[in-house]
């Protein structure tokens, strides 16, 4: 991660909500809360890392940045280095909110950001030569020729460490370790600033995972790239991200650097969930930290603080009054968590 922190997203009060419909003439009956007022920078050259049960808005949070879910509320500002001018209500051509673009204006951005699938398999059509599959891109953003396209494949498909001969083949032909670093080829052809990756490593075998993974950081370093790495793997994300966000319930309940989330826990989610990485060392095995219930209903959220019913900790304060997303000092670095019995000094914005 870059020192000058530069922030490449700013995303203030993100919401996206699906209207729940029910009888023969569709009346919304409410809403499913997937993301539910999301505060988050980005940093040019950094990885962070979401982490979280199924269900907590991880995936739903990365295709909004995307502009791929269409958001109910909130910005999601971008700031390229070159970014195409757009009238996007007073933006600048280097700072545009990307959800008040018009559907021509945002295709000028998608070169721009990109993403990488869980499942290779289903992202790459199979009637298609994998040179089929990466050349609309291309011509879509000016390589009109032929030939120029498939020497453009051909290094992309290097890049990832597979031969330049492999863009004649289909997708049943590749392994799926294969197949994700054909999605990740893709994703690059367009020389993107900021790819998400979204579980992309977790359909692998550990081994695969290990080289996949090995290969994002050198292929971000290389290009100077900005990721957003999805994920349920708790290891995965520590061994990749510079910084971490936990969601839990279309909210970020911490965020932290890396290293700091997992010596300085604050939040009791988080607390458990690391409880439960497990550790083959018995000296450094922690005590599994069992939450009660299930995973509320985003539908129907409960009052206060979402994580209540959950908790070990909880108090009484806690299922009436929401905590708000703090940062706080520990260790002389910034830590950011949403609960109202922290332990750390907190540092008034």
């Amino acid at each position: 991660m870059t020192d000058n922190k530069e922030v490449i997203l700013r995303i203030r009060d993100l919401r996206t909500w699906f209207p729940v419909h029910k009888g023969v003439f569709k009346k919304t009956v409410g809403h499913v809360k997937a993301l539910d007022g999301v505060d988050l920078d980005i940093y040019r050259g950094e990885t962070l890392g979401l982490v979280g049960e199924s269900g907590c808005g991880k995936t739903t949070l990365g295709k909004t940045i995307l502009q791929l879910v269409k958001a109910s509320g909130g910005s999601v500002e971008y700031r390229g280095t070159s970014a195409p001018a757009a009238d996007a209500g007073g933006s600048t051509p280097e700072q545009v909110d990307l959800m008040k673009l018009k559907p021509r204006e945002l295709q000028e951005f998608r070169k721009r950001l990109q993403i990488v699938f869980q499942d290779p398999y289903s992202s790459l059509n199979p009637a298609f030569t994998i040179f089929g599959s990466l050349e609309d891109p291309l011509k879509k953003f000016g390589i009109k020729t032929r030939t120029e396209r498939r020497k453009k494949i051909a290094g992309l498909l290097e890049a990832v460490n597979m031969q330049a001969d492999y863009m004649d083949r289909y997708p049943h032909e590749f392994s799926g370790g294969q197949r994700q670093r054909i999605g990740i080829a893709r994703a690059l052809s367009v020389d993107p600033e900021l790819i998400v990756c979204d579980e992309a490593v977790s359909a692998l075998d550990v081994s695969i995972q290990a080289q996949v993974i090995k290969l994002l950081k050198k292929l971000k370093d290389e290009r100077g790239l900005t990721y957003v790495f999805i994920t349920h793997d708790l290891s995965v994300v520590e061994y990749i991200s510079d910084r971490i966000a936990v969601m839990y319930l279309g909210k970020i309940v911490e965020l932290s650097e890396s290293e700091d989330l997992y010596k300085n826990t604050l939040h009791p989610y988080t607390k458990a969930l690391l409880s439960a990485i497990p550790v083959a060392d018995l000296d450094r095995r922690s005590k599994r930290i069992m939450l009660q219930g299930d995973v509320p209903s985003p539908i129907n959220p409960p009052a206060g603080c979402h994580f209540h019913p959950r908790c070990p900790e909880c108090r009484e304060r806690c299922r009436t009054e929401a905590p708000g997303l703090k940062k706080y000092l520990v260790n002389n670095k910034e830590h950011y968590a949403s609960c109202h019995f922290i332990n750390a000094t907190e540092i008034k914005e």
